[in-house]
Formats: C-alpha cells, structure tokens, sequence
C-alpha cells in the first residue's frame, strides 16, 4: 500500500492505493462503490488481467484516503484524474462499482467497464419516503442526533464531510453523462441486484452509443464471483477495439 498527497481546491487529499504487476506497461484502474474501498476490487480482479499494471485506489472519505471536505462526483473525477498524473498512469480501461462507475465514465477511458453502476434514479418504496420526510420535519429540532436515528448503513458513523457528500451524489441522473460516453463500454451487472436493478443497466446501456450489457446470476457484488468472465470479455472488447 502507497499513499500520495492530492492537492484539489486547496484541499489536500491523502489518497491510499495498491498496484499490482508494477513493471507491466499499460494501465487499468479499478474504483469501488459508496461505502466500499479498494480491497474489495483486489480481492474480485487481483489475479486477473496480469498483462497489465492493476491500480486500486480508495477514493476520498474510504478507506484509507481522506477527505476534508465537502465533494460531488465531478470533484472525485477531478481528484482521481490529478492522482493519476501524479502517479504518471493513463489507464486504457477503468472499472466502476455503483458509485465508482458513475466517476469512471466522467474519466472517459478508452474502455469502459461498469460493474452494477449507480446513475439511473430509482423510485424509493413508500416506507423509505416516508422516513425522509419524517426526518426533514424533526431535523431542525435534533440535527445530528435526530439523524442518527434515521441513518441508513450508507451514512452510518459518516463525518459531516462524508455525509453532505452522500447527499449530493446518493440520486444523481447521469443519463446525460452516459449519453455522452462514445468510447467502448461493457456492462456488467448481477440479474438479482437490488440496489441498482438490471433495468437500470439495461437503460444505461441504450443511453450509451457502443454498449454490450452482460447480465450475470448473483446481486450487488455479483462481480466477486464472475471475475474470469469480467477478464475474457472485457481483453476480447479491447482486442476487436484495436483491430
């Protein structure tokens, strides 16, 4: 594990990361998703793809990185694109989970593979709405106590920092951002996840003018266990893309 200090809007971030097959000589770079960090990533494609130089990194507030301040995601896509000239990398394929593939398609690869991406909004059940408009209603009265009764594991033991951050990127719509990508894209996504449902890969995928959508059997992390099929028809991908 390294570290290297990033400076964005006179902010320092101290950014933790790992590469593996360090003397290789093209680049792929793998984020993870909201409340995750780099060890999830390494432990799916560690032993994969071992022609080229692996990058994980823990992105601001997880992990081992910090963060001081408050982000949306376009100031992660600025971070990481300053962490990756300061580590001299320019990667030929980045790999996004939920949050993570949102800040990998702003990062406009060659090749781009989301794994169960966040992006698309999800209509929340009735319970869950109600809950947030009984906390609007209560927050003036208790703050962080009262928010603490109400917090999801997403936010659980979040700095204010962390927290107001969740709140800027948790319903983003980045079917603006996904129209935009005209690179090689490759979905990945688990046919029972529930967090971001295959009908959002399958929207994202026709936002998305050179997409192939791959659904797989498992849920939200259903790329744990699917990390050999990720490897052949992502090298396949890049291979017909350069012929």
């Amino acid at each position: 594990m390294a570290k290297r200090d990033i400076c964005y809007q006179k902010s320092i971030f101290d950014i933790s990361y790992e590469i593996i097959n360090t003397k290789n000589s093209q680049d792929m770079l793998f984020l993870h998703g909201w409340g995750s960090n780099k060890e999830i990533m390494k432990q799916a494609f560690q032993n994969a793809f071992g022609d080229y130089r692996l990058i994980f990194v823990d992105m601001p507030g997880f992990g081992k990185s910090s963060n001081p301040t408050i982000l949306n995601t376009h100031d992660y896509a600025q971070i990481i694109t300053h962490f990756l000239e300061d580590i001299d990398a320019a990667p030929t394929a980045i790999f996004g989970h939920s949050f993570g593939g949102k800040v990998a398609t702003l990062l406009n690869p060659p090749t781009l593979v989301l794994l169960s991406s966040s992006g698309i909004v999800v209509p929340k059940p009735l319970k869950v709405r109600a809950k947030i408009k009984l906390f609007k209603l209560l927050k003036p009265f208790g703050g962080a106590k009262v928010r603490s009764l109400f917090a999801s594991k997403d936010v659980e033991g979040m700095s204010e920092e962390m927290y107001e951050t969740f709140k800027n990127v948790v319903d983003e719509d980045f079917s603006e951002s996904f129209a935009n990508f005209k690179n090689c894209a490759l979905l990945f996504w688990g046919k029972d996840d529930t967090a971001t449902p295959l009908w959002t890969g399958k929207k994202i995928a026709s936002l998305i003018e050179n997409a192939t959508l791959y659904p797989l059997e498992g849920d939200h992390y259903f790329f744990l266990k699917h990390s050999k099929e990720i490897e052949e028809k992502t090298l396949k991908a890049m291979k017909d893309r350069d012929v």
